[in-house]
């Protein structure tokens, strides 16, 4: 009874972390299934040419044959579907598919010895393959299994040469045998593609990746694919992380990002968690802070500061020369709102207005608080996701009194100056190296369009594919993916692994 009770107390926790909401979340549409037909279709017909078929030899009475050297010289696969199969799968299938052969023939007969090649023709080939998609232990997508079924209705051979009309009552048998083993090499071929290249490919998507020196990025599945008749989807953990920390769990209390759309090939959804996790990363990191002094305080604001405090910096002479220092300090993490009508993002912060003389301590003069609200435009610009702001509200006031706070109202024009003009730059010049999104190497976005909802944003859009998946394969087949050095990682245009 004990344990009972214990389990029913935990089921709500269980049930809770088995459905954690996503801070990214991946939809691929029947349309955008089509276009990786298409590119894998090619990649089928690569694998297929390759096949390696056994050595064919034996005898008939006093027919004595040996066939090698067998190569594939072309394929029409005309029939061809790929499509969902819920919860998990996909089915590919190629119906009525013809493969030319043409292979080398040693052939006895009685006395007469015969060498020469035989082209072939097998008709009529059916393959039925379907994959299973799931989530593995880093959290990555792999085709975790696949069974496959291949036929093959006709098979004709052409003969030529001295003995032509001697053997061609013989064919039967080598057609028949040729037919067997070719058929037989489809599936394994294809298991192989799948299992181990494609999922190669698969390994090109990014789980754990460092986006800056500052911070980096999970963008591990939470769970297996969801899989309708329509429709891929995929929920990514999507929360950045202080790199001096990464091993830090930030919880998860945003709205879950839901896509209703199907129009274009892929859809990927962020919620207010995504954007919130990349600010409190950094504000973990301590980087949310600047400090202006001396030259670096911009003039006209050095005048009006000085005007400002005069009674103050008069009464500290023989400091009233001294520089000014201006420390800029974020109190909290950044807050982001995504809303219809925009996207904004909140941010608390102190203003420290000191004098330094030189040889002594720092005089401060005060202490204000600082509230601005920022409005976003997030777009995507190749597979990176990147955030242009722009400063829409500011005001600043006294942690004292209200006096002061009243005081220090004809610093406000000036300060929000100093923030546009010399703050801002800064920030926009780190954001808009943006970060990648989860995709494929070799796979791009072309025709985005951005879409605000309450708690999330989509990027609707249709892909195309920049390289073959032969040529990734290839590319990661000679040079493997070498892991990270502990130094500085690149910009998530060219991201390092962790």
């Amino acid at each position: 009874m004990a344990s009972s009770s214990l389990l029913l107390l935990l089921l709500p926790c269980l049930v809770t972390a088995l459905h954690s909401p996503p801070g990214c979340k991946i939809r691929i549409t029947a349309k955008g299934l089509e276009l990786v037909k298409q590119e894998g279709l090619r990649f089928v017909e690569q694998e297929l040419q390759n096949i390696t078929v056994s050595d064919l030899q034996g005898k008939e009475g006093q027919f004595h044959y040996n066939i090698s050297q067998v190569k594939v010289m072309d394929l029409q696969l005309a029939l061809s579907d790929l499509h969902f199969q819920p919860q998990q799968h996909l089915v590919f299938n190629i119906s009525d598919a013809s493969i030319s052969l043409r292979f080398r023939r040693q052939l006895l007969y009685w006395f007469f010895y015969d060498i020469g090649s035989i082209n072939a023709s097998a008709d009529g080939v059916h393959i039925h393959t379907v994959l299973q998609l799931a989530k593995d232990e880093a959290g990555r997508l792999k085709i975790s299994n696949i069974s496959c079924n291949a036929s093959i209705a006709r098979m004709h051979a052409g003969f030529s040469g001295t003995l032509r009309k001697v053997y061609e009552f013989l064919s039967t048998l080598i057609v028949t045998g040729m037919r067997f083993l070719l058929s037989q090499q489809i599936c394994p071929s294809l298991e192989h593609a799948s299992l181990v290249l494609l999922n190669s490919v698969l390994d090109t998507v990014p789980v754990r990746n460092y986006v800056d020196e500052h911070i980096g990025i999970d963008y591990s599945l939470l769970r297996d694919p969801a899989i309708t008749t329509d429709t891929l989807d995929l929920d990514f953990k999507g929360m950045f992380f202080p790199r001096t920390q990464e091993d830090q769990e930030l919880e998860n209390q945003a709205v879950e990002p839901l896509i209703k759309d199907t129009e274009r090939m892929v859809y990927v959804a962020f919620s207010e968690y995504f954007f919130d996790s990349a600010m409190h990363a950094y504000f973990q990191e301590g980087v949310l802070a600047m400090e202006l002094q001396g030259e670096k305080v911009p003039k006209d604001l050095e005048v009006l500061l000085r005007a400002t405090f005069f009674g103050t910096i008069f009464m500290l002479s023989p400091a009233v020369d001294a520089p000014l220092r201006l420390v800029l300090q974020v109190s909290a993490p950044p807050r982001c709102t995504i809303k219809p009508s925009g996207t904004s993002v909140s941010v608390s912060a102190f203003l420290n207005i000191s004098l330094v003389p030189p040889g002594r301590p720092p005089v401060q003069l005060s202490s204000m608080a600082m509230e601005t609200k920022l409005s976003a435009r997030v777009y995507l610009q190749g597979k990176a996701l990147r955030v242009q702001l722009d400063l829409r509200r500011f005001r600043i006031y006294s942690k004292q009194s209200a006096l002061e706070s009243l005081a220090l109202f004809p610093l406000q024009a000036p300060l929000k100056a100093l923030l546009q003009l010399t703050i801002m730059p800064i920030i926009n010049e780190r954001t808009k190296k943006g970060v990648q999104i989860p995709l494929p190497e070799g796979m791009d976005f072309t025709r985005e369009v951005v879409t605000n909802h309450a708690g999330f944003l989509t990027v609707g859009a249709d892909l195309h594919f920049s390289k073959g998946l032969r040529e990734v394969i290839e590319k990661y087949r000679l040079a493997p993916t070498a892991p990270p050095s502990p130094g500085p990682a690149e910009p998530s245009g060219a991201p390092r692994q962790l």
